[in-house]
């Protein structure tokens, strides 16, 4: 295996799980602050509070690209498996 072959595997995998954790992430971030600015507008200081708003969106998306993220990654997957042959030389 050549070195770019390893470069283009990892650059692969890594845009792959950026593509797939990013609107989790993102999502929890808006809930985060949406959470802080409502907590610095009330003034309430629940610790509890700022995480369950957190989980809830990350299961929401989840739940709605759920389809999406599994197609997703079975294509990765077999793009990957199919390539094997190229790799192996």
């Amino acid at each position: 295996m050549t070195p770019e072959a390893v470069i283009d595997l990892t650059r692969q995998a890594l845009w792959a799980t950026l593509v797939l954790v990013g609107p989790v992430l993102v999502v929890g971030a808006l809930a985060g602050l949406l959470t802080s600015i409502l907590q610095a507008v009330t003034q309430i200081q629940e610790q509890t509070l700022t995480f369950i708003p957190k989980v809830a969106a990350s299961i929401l998306v989840l739940l709605a690209l759920g389809p999406w993220m599994l197609r997703y990654m079975i294509d990765f997957t077999q793009t990957l498996i199919m390539s094997l042959g190229n790799y192996a030389q």
